[in-house]
């Protein structure tokens, strides 16, 4: 089987054309010392608003592969998967992203939750984390409330990695996906459903939880980033407790889902891996579609009217763009600009690309435009022509985004003291 190494990188790309370009930039960290693991992924949502299969991933990362002469390891992930959704990424995927989501909060059956008690019993009480200082407790009340809220989430996930297995020949890796909910676990809740998903015999290899604080799509985050410290680092001492207490996969890592440009925490992820020798996994997701579109507004001409119109018709569609990603949006309408405010490429470009220090960002123009992908799928051969027409551009954009931006300040030691 091969190997997710230490540090893997998701890299997301809605119309499967910059394969190569994001390949440049994991080969860059590579050069500079540093073993990151490509991994593509691509949820069953997105396949199904850009028309592509799950097929299509399986062949944008093998034909990069080989056409950067790239001879690591790598994978291509069915993201956000579930019974449903999972039959089609079978044949062509390596990696699973178990989303549990909608099962979280409902009870498992008491039969269940008593049989669980009995593998569980010895950690209520006082629970002791190396490396934690502050007591935990996990009381009668806290129990019931876990059982409650997680226990089928886990027996889920066992149900859905067994059809897997059964149904492919050769292993997988396994995340479980408990980000996307209303509110961020606590390390007790945490290690709890790390002893679920061991009890239910899931060899989970990356466990995505959500963390205090905001990560919306594709801007920075938004919250106490010594908050976030707190909790990561204290996610990471559970993490390697959980692995020595239930017999867990010894490279299970911490995964950090929506982690597009969260430049203000990535260097605390950075110290806190290092500080604990621990892995890393973290997925981009819209951030290559929008270095697309930057490429394409900046070429001027034809690119800037596609550019315009695209975000006129995203202004006119807000409503049916954003629905589906409203826990995950925090967008001022009173703050997007018109389109007649913008005179060319370059100022639609700069509004657009996330440069923090510029007066020119839009994190709100961003956040709707990322939704607009669906827009640039409709218009099918027109935007795609454009892709390109203005490739080399495009190429260049995305390779420097995931380089410098993300790859550099989660991996580099020195990345603290140069600025973007």
């Amino acid at each position: 089987m091969d190997a997710l190494g230490k540090y893997s990188f998701g890299v997301g790309d809605r119309f499967g054309k910059e394969g190569k370009a994001q390949l440049e930039a994991i080969l860059k960290i590579r050069k500079a010392g540093v073993e990151v693991i490509p991994v593509w992924n691509k949820s069953n949502r997105e396949h199904e608003t850009v028309g592509t299969r799950p097929q299509s991933l399986r062949e944008e990362a093998d034909n990069a592969v080989k056409a950067a002469g790239y001879e690591g390891d790598y994978f291509v992930d069915a993201d956000h998967i579930n019974f449903k959704t999972v039959d089609p990424y079978l044949e062509v995927s390596d990696f699973f992203t178990i989303d549990v989501a909608v099962f979280i909060g409902k009870p498992a059956p008491e039969q269940e939750e008593e049989r669980f008690l009995s593998f569980f019993r010895e950690y209520s009480g006082e629970l002791k984390i190396p490396g934690i200082e502050r007591k935990m407790q996990i009381s009668k009340i806290q129990l019931r409330e876990m059982l409650g809220n997680f226990l089928l989430a886990a027996k889920n996930a066992g149900e859905v990695y067994f059809y897997i297995q059964e149904n492919k020949k050769e292993e997988v890796y396994i995340e479980v996906s408990i980000d996307e909910v209303a509110n961020p676990q606590t390390p007790v809740e945490l290690f709890f459903i790390l002893a679920a998903l061991a009890y239910y015999k899931v060899p989970v290899n990356t466990i995505a939880p959500k963390f205090t604080g905001n990560f919306y799509k594709g801007v920075d985050y938004q919250g106490d980033v010594k908050q976030f410290e707190k909790e990561f680092e204290e996610d990471l001492l559970v993490i390697d407790f959980a692995v020595k207490e239930f017999g867990l996969p010894q490279d299970l890592r911490i995964s950090v889902h929506t982690g597009s440009d969260k430049f203000s925490v990535y260097p605390v992820i950075r110290r806190l891996i290092q500080k604990h020798n621990a892995g890393l996994h973290l997925k981009t997701a819209g951030t290559t579609w929008l270095e697309e579109l930057i490429g394409i507004a900046e070429s001027e001409r034809e690119g800037f009217h596609f550019s315009i119109e695209l975000y006129r018709e995203a202004l006119e569609r807000y409503d049916e763009l954003t629905k589906d990603y409203k826990s995950v949006l925090s967008i001022d309408k009173s703050k997007l600009p018109a389109p007649e405010d913008f005179s060319s490429g370059k100022e639609f470009a700069a509004a657009l690309r996330h440069e923090p220090d510029s007066s020119e960002y839009n994190l709100h123009f961003r956040q709707l435009l990322h939704t607009a992908y669906k827009i640039a799928a409709e218009k099918g051969d027109e935007f795609f022509a454009l892709l390109e027409r203005y490739r080399e551009k495009i190429e260049e954009n995305v390779t420097d985004n995931l380089y410098r931006k993300h790859l550099k300040p989660l991996f580099l030691a020195d990345h603290e003291n140069n600025s973007f």
